[in-house]
This record gives C-alpha cells, structure tokens and sequence, in this order.
C-alpha cells in the first residue's frame, strides 16, 4: 500500500533532496542491470554508506525462490492519490522506469488499484524492460471484469480467478504475473480450490509464483499444502508490528517470503504528520483512530525514535524505517509506494543504510517501548472503498 505524499523536511532530507534535485531530470540508460550480490540479513542491511540521490538497489532477496530487489515499488496511488488528486501519468511512468535504472525490479500492483487504472501504468512503464523486471498483481475483490466497477464483497471463484489474469496480462502487456496474489480470502471458496485454479494458470505458464494477502494462519498451512506459496503480503511497520507475533514465525517455518505494505505506515513514519495535522475528507488516514487528535500526540513517540537514529546514521526517517524492517529478517522486501521522484529515491535509500547486530537489537528494543493507540480501518470500510484490510488470524 503506497505512502502520502506530504512529508516534512528534517534537516537531513533537506540536504538528500537538494541532492536529488538535478539528478532526477538526468536520463538514465533504458535497461540497465545490477549483479545480483548476497543476501543481506540482520548482520547489515544493503550496501555500505547512507542512502543519497544517486542510491542504487544492488541488493537482492529471495521470496522462496524468485529473487527480487531488496526494496520494490507499490503501485497503488500512481493513478489517485489518497486525496483524490490525479498524478501526471507521464511522471509515473518516468518513476517506474528511474526505479529499475536504480536497480528495482519488484514492482506490484493489483487489479483493484484504479480498478484497473495501476496495471496499465505498469505495462506501459515496464514494456522495454519486462524480462529484466518482477511485476505481481492480485485478485480477489469483486471488480467488473470489463469496466472495472469496483462492487463489495470478495470473489475467488476457479473461473472467475482464471478470466481475471487474462484482464491482467492484456493491461500489463505481458504474456506472464511473476507473482499473483489472492487479494483477500474469500470465505466461499476453499483455498484449495483457488490454488488449483493458480496451478493450472501455472501449467499454462501464464502464472510463475502466487501469494496471499491478509490471510489467516490454517489458510496459510492449507493453501501451502496443496501448492506451494511463494509470498505473504500484509500491513508490517514499526506502526504496526502484528505479523511479528504469528504470521513470521510461519513465513520461516514454511520457507515464505513476506512483503509489507504500508511500510511507512500511511506517510506517519516518514515524519509527515505532527500532532496538529488534520486529515481532508476522503483521506483514509481520518477514519483511523491511531491518528485521531487524541492518539496522535502519544504515537509520534515513534517518530521522534526515528528522527533520532535518522540523525545518527546520517539517513531519512523513512530510510530508517524500511531499513529496519530489511534488517528483521532476509526474506523481507518492503514496497513502498509515492507518486514523487524524490521520495521514490529516497526509498530506495534505504537499502545502503547499515545497522550492525547491536543496532537492530537497540532499535528493536526502542520500538519495542512504545505502544500505539488507536487502530486501523475497519473491515466494513475497506471492502467499500478497496484499500488495504487488517490481517486475519
């Protein structure tokens, strides 16, 4: 789930977007590649050095055994952001391709997202690249296949899964989803089914690798058991810390990928907001309580955490906020989304921030200390307005 575009500047980014300024209208060379190099764990996250305008992903990760850049890119708001602003297409198309001249090949998307709108940016954006890239998209809600009316409800049915995918490979202009995820589970088809109906797309090789979002943890068994799951895909940040307890544990047990979204929780940890920001009408973040005026003040105790270390390692808090979710385990590729140059390579960033054993555990314990109050959107919300759902166990 891609971030809001509204972030303060602290001293530290003052200097990064400065720096970022010029080199983002340099053309870069179409196509170009990185090695990839070891995968990184919580002994030390990317390459060495902070992140800066000219950061690169060289880092790659495994999601069980598709090998993807070590940060990736959401693709959510690139056609509406959360305050229902229009970016400038061409702009979103000279992101996505500045991401992968910077060395990220994970791009995801989803066929709700626009509905529809996000996957043809993808396709577009990615075309003389494809082979070189790692596109995911996802299922699940009920969107019209033809006109893209986003209905309530969820739908998963064999035939309905198999007719969305040729939606999907006509918008991204591709003949193959690298990975394909059911959005949400829907409580009408068993998961066995939806697998087999992924395994035939598999036998006819128009899917590669497929995932769940959101899923409860017997789902998660059943569905691995019948075929196996590449990648799990939930909300996971400092904000919000709920797959630590279960969902991990599983991932590693089983031998899966996990990759966050919202993994700047919502624009909060980026050091966007303060205790007097109110949110407009249509902004997702206003019907959630952990940012509500009386929640708010106590939760920017994480920010201030973060400001801390971002001073300390020379880095953005948002920096410091994805590398720290790299460094928990190496099988986690965060997604952060934006609609803005500057952020995109700020992200990217964070990939060249360090922390040494003591430091994760330092942090881990700092963050640790710190209770959010106030919860996310409630189920009931989320299946009107097609944005991402607190996690089911």
């Amino acid at each position: 789930m891609p971030e809001t575009e509204t972030r303060k500047a602290d001293p530290n980014r003052r200097k990064f977007l400065a720096s970022v300024a010029g080199i983002a209208a340099v053309p870069m060379v179409a196509g170009t590649s990185f090695p990839a190099n070891a995968q990184q764990g919580a002994q030390g996250v990317g390459n060495s050095g902070q992140g800066s305008g000219g950061a690169t992903v060289r880092d790659r990760r495994k999601l069980g055994s598709l090998e993807v850049s070590s940060v990736g890119l959401g693709v959510q708001n690139m056609h509406r952001t959360y305050q229902t602003t229009i970016p400038s297409r061409p702009e979103m198309l000279n992101i996505i391709r500045t991401a992968f001249d910077r060395g990220v090949t994970f791009f995801d998307t989803a066929e709700a997202y626009g509905p529809h709108e996000c996957e043809r940016i993808v396709g577009e954006a990615i075309a003389s690249f494809r082979d070189k890239a790692v596109i995911t998209s996802k299922f699940g809600w009920d969107v019209d296949l033809e006109t893209g009316e986003r209905r309530p409800g969820l739908v998963s049915r064999p035939e309905r899964i198999k007719a969305a995918v040729e939606g999907m490979l006509k918008r991204l202009r591709t003949d193959r989803i690298d990975l394909l995820y059911q959005h949400r589970v829907d409580p009408q088809v068993p998961i066995e089914d939806v697998a087999g109906a992924v395994k035939d797309l598999m036998a006819q090789g128009k899917v590669l690798h497929w995932g769940l979002s959101e899923m409860g943890l017997n789902t998660l068994r059943r569905a691995h058991a019948t075929l196996p799951v590449t990648a799990v895909q939930s909300e996971y940040s400092m904000l919000w810390r709920g797959p630590e307890e279960s969902v991990l544990p599983l991932c590693e047990e089983l031998g899966i990928g996990f990759v966050p979204w919202s993994p700047l929780g919502v624009g909060f940890l980026t050091g966007a907001i303060d205790a007097r920001t109110r949110f407009a009408q249509g902004d997702i973040r206003a019907i959630e309580t952990r940012f509500s005026p009386e929640n708010l003040p106590h939760n920017l105790a994480l920010v201030a955490l973060l400001r801390s270390w971002a001073e300390r390692k020379q880095a953005a808090a948002a920096q410091i906020a994805l590398a720290w979710l790299m460094a928990q385990k190496p099988w986690i590729v965060p997604i952060p989304g934006t609609t803005q140059m500057a952020h995109m390579l700020e992200n990217i960033g964070a990939a060249s921030v360090p922390f040494s054993p003591s430091e994760v555990t330092e942090l881990n314990q700092a963050v640790a200390e710190i209770q959010i109050r106030g919860a996310r959107l409630p189920d009931a919300v989320l299946v009107f307005s097609g944005v991402e759902a607190p996690p089911k166990t």
